[in-house]
Parts: structure tokens; sequence; C-alpha cells
């Protein structure tokens, strides 16, 4: 329920603004409901909701509008929604102000399983709107495509390429999947044939007699997938500014771009080697005369970003004409992906335990046997959200920014600061956390590398070290008052 505060508060800024905002939206409708009513009606459904004003005229400065009858426009108003399907039932009531009634409807978000919500006569492709900035516009078919994601899994990962063959899938990687899924589930795989096996796995079909390879098979074991999918690669670039502007001082617009290509687990090999090679690292020297070194990104971070981002993206047809990005910027790291959030996950979910959704099912699972680096492809199967928070706060960094739309999604990483404006390092704001941390990284640690890994002073330093002394969270490793001194953990 609303109140006549809320609706009088929002008319105020936006005679500020001068104009409606995101949502909340102003009719005149003095000789009839409006033609756009229905699209804004749809567009705030198949967003977040959003409130309509009827009887308020923006162009004299969002005044009561002369000649608006609100008791005729609220009856009319009781069945406007009747003209959407799914239908929208919306909360009506007359608000008085400045010496005139308003009729203001809230307008609820439909559930996203039954999106996306469009003008009935005019049909799902060509009725279906979405509220952006002041406006409403239309969404595009991709859009409206993916909304209908929503209400059935997607099957596109698991479709057979008719155009392909075995030959095209390569034999090393099939065999550290059948190695892999047998030792792990032998009382399933164990007396199966290879063939059975990767046809359950849904790595191949049998379609009229012969063998193909699925798109997930394709992806994860295929010797060049882009042959038949030029787009599914992922292009890494590295900018020399904070955009993809051209640098005004040298007129280069890239520092270096590559197209990624071949299965998922090659991709992921050479972008986590070009993002190692183009950032930089700060160096803390001990007391023992060696070194540890921090990056600006963690790798474990990276990895799991671009794993989700090759993991989860859009296989539709209309969403394989476009390819997964790396761009490394001078203050950040970025990985997009075409296709928004699937499912339940949204972007507030994201990291928070029992939020799951995953629209590649076939390919997710492939990956979870595809041997890389000692282990697989995917290691926190619907957990990777949480590698990527811990990777970071273990190097004091901000959790990724993310950003969830229908056509793509975003992962931003902070550039770590190594040093502040005066020259000295980026200080902790939480010290116990940040000794606790290091101190889970390394074996141990002496009072000066906390210093210099923590921007604060050796007073401050030493305080919060000897309070975790006493607490009995670590424990000195030298006599009392040694110059040698250092911590570790206590296990």
């Amino acid at each position: 329920m609303f109140t006549d505060r809320e609706v009088i508060d929002a008319i105020r800024r936006m005679r500020k603004v001068g104009s409606d905002t995101q949502a909340w939206e102003v009719k005149e409708a003095v000789l009839d409901l409006p033609k756009s009513l229905s699209e804004t009606i749809s567009a705030f459904a198949n967003l977040h909701g959003g409130m309509i004003i009827l009887g308020l005229s923006e162009r004299n400065g969002f005044t009561p509008a002369e000649g608006f009858d609100a008791e005729a426009t609220y009856s009319k108003m009781q069945i406007a929604g009747d003209e959407l399907t799914p239908v929208v039932r919306m909360e009506i009531e007359k608000v008085a102000f400045e010496n005139a009634f308003l009729v203001v409807a809230r307008v609820p978000e439909t559930a996203r399983h039954l999106k996306p919500c469009f003008i009935t006569a005019r049909g799902r492709y060509e009725g279906s709107f979405v509220r952006t900035g002041d406006g409403d516009r239309h969404l595009t078919p991709y859009e409206v495509d993916r909304l209908l994601e929503f209400g059935r899994q997607p099957r596109f990962d698991a479709q057979a390429v008719p155009e392909s063959s075995m030959e095209e899938l390569n034999p090393e990687i099939l065999q550290g999947i059948l190695s892999r899924v047998r030792r792990q589930s032998p009382r399933v795989f164990g007396s199966l044939s290879d063939e059975t096996v990767l046809i359950q796995l849904g790595a191949v079909k049998r379609i009229e007699g012969v063998l193909r390879p699925t798109l997930a098979g394709l992806l994860t074991a295929g010797i060049f997938p882009q042959r038949l999918f030029p787009r599914l690669e992922v292009v890494f670039t590295v900018f020399p500014g904070t955009t993809k502007t051209a640098d005004p001082k040298t007129g280069l617009r890239y520092i270096d771009s590559k197209e990624l290509i071949g299965p998922i687990p090659d991709i992921l090999s050479e972008a986590l080697e070009l993002v190692e090679r183009h950032m930089s690292r700060a160096a803390v020297i001990r007391e023992d005369c060696l070194h540890r070194e921090i990056p600006e990104y963690p790798i474990a971070a990276v990895r799991e970003a671009i794993v989700n981002a090759l993991q989860h993206r859009d296989y539709s047809p209309a969403g394989r004409s476009t390819h997964v990005q790396v761009n490394l910027y001078a203050d950040r790291l970025e990985v997009l992906s075409p296709g928004g959030l699937y499912g339940a996950a949204t972007a507030e979910s994201l990291g928070k335990e029992g939020v799951q959704s995953t629209r590649n099912e076939i390919l997710s699972r492939l990956l979870s046997y595809t041997p890389f680096e000692g282990g697989c492809v995917v290691r926190n199967k619907g957990n990777g959200f949480f590698a990527i928070r811990a990777s970071l706060a273990d190097l004091q960094m901000p959790p990724p920014k993310v950003e969830n739309a229908l056509t793509f999604f975003r992962v931003t990483f902070e550039k770590r600061r190594f040093v502040e404006p005066g020259g000295k390092p980026a200080r902790w704001e939480n010290p116990t956390v940040g000794i606790l941390s290091a101190l889970a990284r390394e074996p141990n640690l002496s009072v000066a590398e906390l210093v210099a890994l923590s921007g604060l002073s050796r007073a401050t330093v030493s305080k919060y070290v000897r309070d975790l002394v006493v607490s009995g969270k670590i424990v000195p490793l030298e006599r009392p008052r040694s110059p040698k001194q250092r911590y570790r953990l206590v296990r």
C-alpha cells in the first residue's frame, strides 16, 4: 500500500528534475486513458514494477491537469490491466493534491517465469516493453527470448551439431573426461562403453544412426569449435586508459588484443596466461631477504569469473553471434558475457547460500569432469562467487562489481592499489582481519612485513599483533623482543 505522502514527495522530485523517473510515470489522461498506458504498464511489469500518476500535466510543470475526471478515470483503470498477458492487477487509489484529485496506480512486477508481460492485442514480440530511464522502449526479440527462458530450461548446449563429426573431438580431452567420471562414479559408469558414457553425459548424440557431437561436447573437447561457431571465443584486450577510446597522448586504442579459440580448457588457459602477463605485481621484502609478490588481481578470482562466463553465457542461436570479452583497463579488469543471469539467480543473490541456477546444464556437467591444471575446469560447482569473494577478501580487496541485464552479464574487479597518492600502501580498514588473512596466506610474517602490507604505522600494527597474541589467535616464533620475531596463526 502506498501513501499520499509518498506520491506528493515523488511529484516534488519530478518538478525539480523536470521529467518522469525510472519508477514514476505521469500522464494527463484528460479525455480518456492514454494509448501509451498499456505500454507503460508492460514496461513496469517487465522490470521492477512502478507507479503511474494520472491527472497530472508534465508540460505544465507537474500541476493538476485541467478537466481531469478522477472518478471516471478511476473506474477505467480497474480493467486497464486486462489488456495485458498475463493480466496485471494494480493497486489503484485516488489521491488529493493541490485542490484536485489524481488517480495513482502501483504496477507490480510480473513473476519472473511469466515474463514478458505484453499487450495481448499486439502479441509477445510487438507488445512487450521495458522501462528505461524516464521512458518505455520495445523489448527486442532477443530480450523477449531471454525472458521466456525463465519459464523453461534452455537446452541449446544439449543440441547435436549435424555439420560436425567425432573426428572434430580431441581424444585426449575425451579420455580425461571418461577416466574422471569412471573414477568418481564407478557403479554408474564403470561397466559402460566409452560411447555410452559420452552419450549419457550429453557430449554426443546419435542422429540417424551417426554419432554427432553436441554443442556442449564441441565446446568442451572440440579441436576447433570456432569452425562452425566463429564467435564462441574470448576476445582479450588491454586498453591504455579507462575507456575503449584511443589514448589522447599516443593515439593507441589498445595495447594488446587477441582472439582466443579452441575448446574451453585451451581458451581458459590462454586467457589466464594473458592476464598474468599484463598485470603488475608488488614485491614485499621479508627480513630473510626473500620476498612475496602481490598481484593487482587475484588470479583465482579471475579464473572463476572467466569460467563462469564460458559456462553460463547464452548459447542460443541468437547469442552465438556474440563473444565473451576480457577487458583489462588501467583501473579495472572486466569479464563480459552475452545473456544475463538465468533462473532464480540475481545480482543480489550471487555468493549467497541456497541460490543456484544453471542455464547450460549439460555443458556445466561436462566441464566439471574436464581435466584442467590437475583438477577440473569447473572446481566450485554452484559456489563460483563464494570463491571470487574469498580470493578478493584474502588480499583485502573490495568485492567485484556485478552488472546484470537481459542481454549481458559483467563482472568488474577494481585494480589493487599498491600505494596511495602519498606513496603509502593502501590502508587496511580492519587490521585484525587483515593480519589474520595475511597469516592465512603465509606460513609466518614479521611486523615489518605486516606494516608493508597494511599501510598502517608500526605502532598500530604492533598493538594489534599483541592483542592477537594475548587472545591466542597467533603465536610468536622467536624469544620475546627478538629483532627476528615472526608470527604465525594458531592452527
